[in-house]
């Protein structure tokens, strides 16, 4: 009798997980989504200005990380939230 892993039909397997963040699948979801894109160009470039004027150098390391956990988790989060 062997105890492992079962698989259920509602739940993602690794690979479409991997492919939802593979780079083409990111400029595949900014192509098709150009007001996002455009937001997100936004929060990419002001987060470490806002960090900036908040906190200093470190803000200015805070706001490259989230600005570049934002680009990335972005089409993700819209594929979870509008299905």
């Amino acid at each position: 009798m062997a105890v492992g892993f079962v698989y259920t039909p509602g739940m993602s397997d690794r690979s479409s997980l991997s492919v939802s963040f593979s780079a083409e699948a990111r400029r595949t979801f900014y192509e098709d989504h150009r007001s996002l894109a455009l937001f997100m160009l936004l929060i990419v470039f002001a987060a470490p200005f806002a960090g900036l004027y908040v906190a200093g150098l470190l803000g200015v390391v805070v706001g490259v990380l989230v600005s570049s956990a934002a680009y990335i988790l972005t089409p993700s989060v819209w594929k979870w939230i509008c299905g």
